[in-house]
């Protein structure tokens, strides 16, 4: 098996890239051991000293570091814990992730949601990130952050100049976008 990393904007934090299909749909975020108990995998890195974040995607995986701890010695760590949990065919996640539900979404709320989805999302993943859209409230788009995102230097000017620009082009209503932070 052979891992590609790939940096990210955010420099606490690094994409693995393990050439294979992670989890179906969605992702998962986990800040620490404690909240990794539905993911074998999470828990695992977490036991290497330095790891702060893990973040699950399709296809990759993001670890942000602590502030502390330095690349070179933390890389390698993590790549044998990827590399061994991977060949040994251990879940990734347990049991059944919490699925979004829509429903209440008033039309305009609706038509964000789609362009979050459709032609932001895809772009912050590539980053080694996700992003979802929380909720709209007079003329503010609440978003969160998530990944590599989530702390990142170039996050708030993503948020202005591209994601916030895009909606404000498209859905007239929208007249600011913010982040939630959930730390």
């Amino acid at each position: 098996m052979f891992i590609q990393t790939e940096v990210t904007p955010n420099p606490a934090t690094l994409k693995f890239l393990p050439g294979q299909t992670l989890i179906d749909g969605g992702s998962a975020e986990f800040r620490s051991a404690d909240e990794a108990t539905q993911s074998p995998l999470a828990q695992r890195l977490f036991t290497q000293q330095g790891v702060s974040g893990v973040f699950i995607g399709h296809d990759f995986i993001s670890i942000t570091k602590a502030d502390d701890t330095d690349w070179s010695m933390l890389k390698p760590m993590v790549m044998a814990v990827i590399m061994e949990h991977l060949s040994t065919g251990q879940p990734i996640i347990i049991g059944e992730m919490a699925q979004e539900t829509f429903e209440d979404d008033d039309e305009i709320s609706a038509q964000i949601r789609e362009l979050i989805v459709t032609r932001v999302r895809p772009m912050v993943m590539q980053d080694g990130g996700d992003i979802e859209f929380d909720h709209f409230d007079d003329g503010i788009v609440y978003l969160r952050m998530r990944g590599a995102c989530a702390g990142c230097p170039s996050s708030t000017a993503t948020l202005k100049m591209g994601i916030e620009n895009m909606l404000k082009h498209f859905v007239p209503e929208v007249q600011d976008v913010r982040p939630i932070a959930d730390y």
